[in-house]
């Protein structure tokens, strides 16, 4: 029982549902290594009662909390603050306020309210209570909602790496992100352009090439990068000019293996051909104007820029798991990295260098975007979690849940559970620090974007927590505070001016959609799984039935599928069926699941066909295609999103869910029909692009 409530204490589930009205208990040893990683001693009784004690003594008697989150729609709670609690306010831009602790005209007035009606930002809230005792807390003043996107529009979903132009290194570059974004801003009247995660990888060789296990998502990653676009690759000269132009020709050979050979992507390859030429470009000096922009960035970007740089630098050392390095430098506040720091100087600088160079191309693709006419621009993508050997879990260790790796519970699709092999941040710590690296993750992100995805947005509310070792069936939740989550990223949001998109597929908590519409975060809807299920079991199958376009919600961003799914076309030829047949994926007997899918395409066609947006019949691929999109133009959804490769037929997935070495997941390009790649030119001149693109145009107007 004291177990128990110390897990409910510090937000740690006892149980969990993985079907409506059916509890599982959480084993006991798992409550234990999962409080274990948050600093809670629960291994014996005495251990419980001894930090029952403590947190009565601390949490229990403290005057306020860490933080403090106010918005105008909900006041914080302060009536618990002893009465004749003086409180004060320290602003962001250095001005005082006192707080009123008597009611003035009604119950939403007084303290709480009071803090609400400041100026939006980060404050500092003081108390002092009559016995002496002070305190004081991180005050979070939020907006009650996220910006609105500015206009209802079309746009693509696209993986970066697989966008290929006759300009790419090998693979896709922010160059040809901002020619995408410029061509369909003004071509075809697109209002975003979706991406994958820009964030910088663990470096390999072999590198992982999905771009949600990286080392850091504070930071993109400058394989991205258009070398020739850089400004300093006009002045080499001499040898260096004839390296650089070698350079390049071997790294256009490398693009022309994959559009002309059925190469894979080979982002290892690519990165050793522009680390290079970067180191190249790193050695001649910056103008006067660009130096000083360059300084402006590292003091921008602070300690946090620093950590990065000097992480990647130690990795060039002594590899890139900072768990094995030598003791002294798994600390980076230890005088040894210290010292190393001064010595890697030099290195350090040039990661520095190459933040601001990838920095600066993505403020120019959003530019690009913006300027060709887009009301939205670059939406960019906030992975779940980062690599545990990784940039940020280095700097940030604190922050980090030790031995712990975030996944998910059984449940009726997957009775094995799920383990992503990512370490999940620790909401004690969060707290502690106004949320600060939250804060500073949003705010990075969001310097050239329109708006954000984030992946599993429900993990701003929970996470499935699995012990190191363990199974991910021996997991256990472990909550956050979403009023806290939701309120940082609304501040961070209206500040940019962007818009949020959460990713909320899947098993959702009851209640975590509505908290998400009221705070304005679109959610995610897939054309497929849109039926209304009520009644339907999962796990015995039945039919559930299609809704029609107006029972859809508004707010979301409406797609016919994504990057974990299969291509329109490979859905509707069976190709999708064929290939995990192939691999040993499929759930049943492959002759239930053809009937099944079968089924399922049948009505569909049927939906499709009654409400005249198939007046060519289910015959014809492209015009299923076409009748697809024409339904998602019905719904009130505020977004609708072209899955690039359904543009021109691809039928191969970017992503096999359940595969490793079994299918070259993250390295394909983007391709037409008959598997042949197709680069950036050549959509733009695709007539099969033009005509979808033209339905989704035409339907806005």
């Amino acid at each position: 029982m004291g177990r128990a409530r110390l897990a409910r204490l510090h937000g740690v589930a006892t149980s969990y549902e993985p079907a409506p009205g059916r509890s599982v208990q959480i084993a006991d040893d798992t409550v234990v290594a999962v409080l274990a990683a948050l600093g809670v001693d629960a291994s014996t009784p005495h251990a419980v009662r001894a930090a029952l004690a403590a947190y009565e003594d601390t949490a229990g008697r403290a005057l306020l909390p860490p933080s403090v989150v106010a918005r105008p729609g909900r006041p914080p709670d302060l009536t618990g603050l002893p009465e004749g609690t003086a409180l004060r306010v320290e602003a962001e831009d250095g001005q005082f306020h006192d707080v009123p602790r008597q009611p003035h005209g009604g119950p939403h007035e007084g303290a709480g309210a009071a803090l609400a009606r400041l100026p939006l930002g980060l404050h500092t809230l003081h108390a002092e209570a009559p016995d002496g005792r002070t305190a004081r807390a991180r005050l979070i003043v939020a907006p009650d909602r996220v910006p609105a996107p500015p206009a209802r529009s079309h746009g693509f979903l696209v993986q970066l790496y697989s966008l290929l132009s006759r300009h790419s290194w090998g693979m896709g570059d922010l160059g040809d992100l901002a020619d995408l974004a410029a061509w369909s801003g003004r071509a075809l009247g697109s209002g975003f352009v979706q991406l994958n995660p820009l964030h910088a990888a663990v470096p390999g060789p072999p590198t992982d090439p999905s771009p949600y296990r990286p080392s850091s998502r504070r930071f993109p990653d400058p394989v991205h990068l258009r070398i020739e676009q850089i400004p300093e690759y006009a002045q080499l000269t001499g040898a260096a000019r004839l390296r650089a132009d070698e350079l390049a020709a071997r790294a256009h050979a490398l693009r022309d293996g994959v559009l002309e050979r059925g190469a894979l992507i080979d982002r290892d390859a690519v990165w050793e051909l522009k680390r290079e030429a970067l180191e190249l470009l790193c050695a001649l000096p910056l103008s006067p104007g660009r130096r000083a922009a360059y300084c402006d960035f590292l003091a921008e970007g602070g300690r946090a820029l620093e950590d990065h740089a000097t992480w990647y630098a130690l990795a060039e050392r002594h590899g890139p798991d900072w768990r094995t390095w030598p003791a002294g430098l798994r600390d980076p506040r230890s005088a040894d990295t210290a010292r190393l720091r001064h010595r890697l100087m030099d290195r350090i600088d040039f990661h520095c260098r190459l933040a601001w160079f990838t920095d600066t191309q993505l403020a120019a693709a959003q530019r690009a975007a913006r300027e060709a006419g887009m009301p939205v621009g670059l939406v960019h993508d906030l992975a779940v979690g980062v690599h545990p050997s990784g940039a940020d879990t280095w700097a940030q260790q604190d922050a980090f849940a030790a031995g712990m790796s975030i996944g998910a519970p059984p449940d009726a699709f997957n009775a094995r559970g799920q383990d992503w092999g990512l370490p999940p941040w620790r909401p004690d710590a969060l707290a502690a620090t106004g949320y600060a690296p939250y804060r500073e993750l949003l705010r990075g992100l969001l310097r050239h974007a329109g708006a954000l995805r984030i992946d599993h947005v429900m993990g701003l509310f929970r996470l499935w927590w699995v012990p190191e070792g363990r199974p991910p069936t021996e997991g256990a939740y472990v909550r956050y505070d979403g009023e806290a989550m939701l309120s940082v990223l609304a501040l961070e949001a209206h500040r940019a001016g962007a818009a949020v998109i959460g990713e909320d597929l899947g098993t959702v908590e009851p209640g975590v959609r509505e908290a998400l519409a009221e705070r304005g975060v679109l959610g995610t809807s897939v054309l497929w799984f849109e039926r209304d299920y009520a009644g339907v079991d999962p796990a015995t199958g039945g039919e559930a039935r299609i809704l029609a376009p107006d029972e859809w919600r508004g707010d979301c961003l409406a797609t016919v599928t994504t990057h974990d799914l299969p291509s329109t076309a490979a859905r509707l030829t069976g190709d999708d069926l064929a290939l995990r047949e192939r691999l040993g994926l499929l759930a049943g007997p492959p002759e239930r699941e053809r009937s099944r899918a079968k089924c399922e395409l049948a009505a569909w066609f049927g939906e499709l066909i009654r409400r005249g947006l198939l007046p060519e019949g289910p015959g014809d691929e492209e015009a299923v295609v076409k009748a697809v999109h024409r339904f998602l133009l019905r719904t009130p959804a505020q977004l609708v999103g072209v899955w690039l490769p359904d543009a021109v037929g691809d039928r191969r997935p970017q992503n096999l869910p359940g595969t490793w070495e079994e299918y070259p997941n993250w390295r394909l390009p983007v391709a037409g029909p008959d598997g042949r790649p197709q680069t950036l030119e050549e959509l733009a001149a695709s007539p099969r692009l033009h005509a979808l693109m033209r339905e989704l145009a035409d339907g806005e107007r």
